[in-house]
């Protein structure tokens, strides 16, 4: 399986923006960004003018890199987006959302969504009682996502809630309940519920060339 093995905080120095991939580093004194907040490589403090196709490319790889997908991957789910009924660009955010370890990140069971995919590989959760380790599963309206008996009691997870209660907030359309470990999709979500800095518009244009 491909993976990315460099420094992530590369990723929010090019787009110019803490992506908060690194969880309580990207808060702390230690994050790169606030250190050198320019492009890396040795034209990074360069003024750069982009065209609309730079822009758009830098949009695209943005929602990449803040959902931790691959590049084929993505294409897969603007192309599913883009044949649904609806706003295409709406469509492809709300599919990404609907990932497992994005569900595991927003609840609030890992810190960052590279480690909340680290649990999904190791079992950690099951869905509606079924284990599942699989990061991209979609998860639907009204599944239940319980942490596994073996790993309620984790100190990943106790830490993890703990970081994500002082930080992030669970949005609207899921619900968690701490003392049981599980939480559920109320329903599925919509454009508002988005928090991430994506303008979807110009993904759609990108790939409508």
């Amino acid at each position: 399986m491909a993976r990315y093995k460099d420094s992530v905080c590369r990723h929010c120095r090019r787009e110019g923006m803490k992506l908060f991939l690194k969880g309580e580093r990207c808060l702390g004194e230690k994050c790169a960004f606030s250190k050198r907040a320019y492009p890396p490589g040795g034209h990074g403090q360069r003024r750069i003018k982009r065209s609309e196709y730079g822009r758009q490319l830098r949009e695209k790889q943005k929602a990449k890199r803040i959902y931790g997908v691959l590049e084929k991957q993505f294409r897969n789910y603007y192309l599913n987006a883009d044949k649904r009924k609806g706003i295409t660009g709406e469509n492809l955010l709300e599919s990404l959302e609907r990932r497992l370890d994005n569900v595991v990140f927003r609840l609030g069971f890992g810190i960052t969504r590279n480690q909340a995919r680290q649990l999904v590989l190791h079992r950690f959760f099951t869905v509606n009682g079924r284990r599942v380790n699989i990061p991209s599963f979609k998860v639907r309206q009204g599944d239940v996502l319980t942490a596994h008996d073996t790993v309620k009691e984790s100190a990943v997870l106790k830490d993890s809630l703990k970081f994500s209660e002082n930080n992030n907030k669970v949005p609207s359309w899921l619900n968690l309940d701490v003392g049981e470990m599980k939480g559920t999709i109320e329903r599925l979500t919509l454009r508002d519920d988005i928090d991430a800095p994506i303008n979807e518009q110009l993904i759609v244009e990108l790939y409508s060339k």
